[in-house]
């Protein structure tokens, strides 16, 4: 597991024991990566950050568009793992979850533990005045640069 901000561990630590998720990707609703669990390749956690980031906002604005506050989390199920990509309040904005998790849990129970840590992670957040920013100096130069690896350019 690695976190930008170490008063993540914890909460995630909790979280990986108790949903027996295999992959999880905690990031803020830009795509900016706040922690992840089990992704071996840093391409592959950029490209789940900005697919993720990008099916949420899609989300959010086929909500606005029918008249609705959201349409909630997305969740897609196969016949060996399935995925649950979600949103949360934080105290400095919309935080997203992307987990993957196999056949020994369920939709409901990673739902029922991912609503605890979105819980402890408001709580164990720093006040929004003495919060530093989460984007590094050079995102966009990184971004770039991470666009440039994902699309050969």
């Amino acid at each position: 597991m690695r976190a930008v901000e170490p008063w993540v561990e914890a909460p995630l630590a909790e979280f990986l024991r108790e949903s027996a998720a295999r992959l999880v990707l905690v990031m803020t609703s830009s795509g900016q990566v706040v922690a992840q669990h089990g992704f071996s390749r840093t391409v592959d956690v950029m490209s789940a950050a900005a697919l993720g980031a990008g099916i949420m906002a899609s989300t959010a604005e086929l909500a606005r568009t029918m008249g609705l506050a959201s349409l909630g989390p997305v969740a897609h199920q196969g016949r060996e793992q399935g995925v649950l990509l979600a949103p949360f309040q934080m105290p400095r904005g919309s935080w997203i979850v992307l987990v993957v998790y196999g056949r020994e849990t369920t939709v409901g129970l990673v739902q029922l533990f991912l609503s605890r840590l979105a819980g402890q992670l408001r709580d164990a957040a720093p006040a929004p005045a003495a919060a530093t920013p989460l984007l590094a100096e050079r995102f966009e130069d990184e971004l770039n640069a991470s666009l440039r690896t994902l699309f050969g350019r």
